[in-house]
């Protein structure tokens, strides 16, 4: 597969410092490698590099120092530089008396979080990474989307099933079993199946543990496991409460790939309809948002609203000056009145800037409910607004 165009831009100056954070799999080495062709490239996955540094993490130093004295300043780019977190301080070293700049690309800072290591005291921009978005597809077909996923490898893949397979047990050998994030591998293993059918749900921690056979206070820790590793996001609820009881404190998990979702769940999308298509899509929408927000270094919150009465709307997304945004998805070639129960409450209860439903209508129409404009959008549509900056 030809490279594909990455939204990303690093445009760093010298001697900054930046993480690069992101999945595994979700293309970070090869972005890098495209966009500073010319950098010093270290990559810890190699065995040999790996052990040298291990053993001696000034040699990092030393070796940055002896670099062409004719090259003021470089990119050095560390791939995988959680698995030594000392080099931490090297670099940290390196930034204030060298002129280079520093990238650090990683699947998971928790370990060095965990350890109380040197991230480097600010000194570094944070960039997220993420599967392949709306504007990087080179054609768009959502069957395709919820069945293959959109990291970048299985994107185009005729066996796609197979690298999805292959890529979480690769996770679970590569991501927990070495880098030593549980100590317990088989239940680790156990909830994965059991999160599979919660997706998109509200999170029971002790249904999880009693199935999985271990205490709710590790389900949330596995939880968490999944978050640092960037494999997943909770979406907390929305609790400015007006009138109505509102389910208060509950959040809700979804994969950070639609792909990995379904065949975590062990699920082919045959046509797009019926549950498991429409908890696809609302995956999809989720996953859209959180990149949106990480690549375009937006503040908003993405939360849900659910009350006790079952009303419901799937996201609420409010900006740094408290204007909100309703959100619905649903599965649905025509939209009626029946279909935006909960967002119709929340209209008239919050009066958000705008409300939308996101479906597979064909067409852009608007209803009004109340007060309240709501937009029901093409999916596809609302993607393009969504990038364009037109939704939030």
């Amino acid at each position: 597969m030809n490279y594909l165009k990455r939204t990303l831009k690093m445009a760093l100056p010298n001697a900054q410092g930046a993480f690069l954070w992101g999945a595994r799999k979700t293309g970070k080495s090869t972005y890098l490698k495209h966009t500073f062709p010319e950098a010093t490239y270290i990559d810890l996955l190699h065995t040999d590099l790996y052990l040298r540094y291990l053993k001696r993490p000034a040699l990092l130093r030393e070796e940055i120092l002896g670099l062409d004295s004719n090259k003021n300043s470089q990119t050095i780019i560390i791939d995988e530089i959680q698995k030594i977190p000392a080099l931490l301080d090297e670099v940290h070293w390196l930034m204030e008396n060298t002129p280079h700049t520093y990238i650090l690309c990683g699947s998971s800072a928790r370990k060095l979080r965990r350890q109380g290591i040197n991230l480097l005291g600010g000194r570094a921009w944070k960039y997220g990474f993420f599967p392949l978005v709306y504007p990087e597809l080179p054609h768009f077909d959502l069957k395709s989307i919820f069945n293959n996923g959109l990291l970048p490898s299985h994107y185009c893949k005729s066996q796609a099933k197979r690298s999805l397979k292959a890529y979480l047990e690769d996770y679970i050998k590569l991501e927990i079993q070495e880098e030593g994030l549980v100590r317990n591998l088989p239940a680790f293993a156990r909830f994965m199946d059991a999160l599979s059918f919660s997706l998109g749900e509200m999170v029971n921690y002790t249904s999880i543990a009693r199935e999985v056979g271990i205490d709710a206070k590790t389900v949330r820790e596995y939880y968490h496991i999944l978050e640092d590793t960037l494999l997943g996001y909770f979406v907390l609820p929305y609790k400015k409460h007006v009138a109505r009881a509102i389910i208060s404190e509950t959040p809700k998990f979804y994969l950070f790939d639609v792909g990995v979702a379904n065949n975590l769940k062990k699920v082919t999308i045959e046509a797009i309809k019926g549950a498991e298509a429409s908890k696809a899509l609302e995956n999809y929408v989720m996953t859209e948002l959180t990149a949106y927000k990480g690549l375009n270094d937006r503040a908003f919150e993405i939360t849900y609203w659910r009350t006790k009465s079952g009303l419901e709307v799937d996201f609420v997304l409010e900006n740094e000056t408290g204007e909100i945004i309703a959100l619905e998805v649903k599965l649905s070639s025509q939209i009626d009145r029946r279909d935006v129960k909960g967002l119709m409450a929340f209209c008239e209860e919050h009066n958000p800037k705008a409300a939308y439903v996101v479906s597979i209508e064909p067409r852009v129409r608007k209803i009004q409910l109340g007060d309240q404009v709501v937009s029901i959008l093409p999916i596809e549509r609302f993607l393009e607004k969504l990038w364009q900056g037109d939704i939030i």
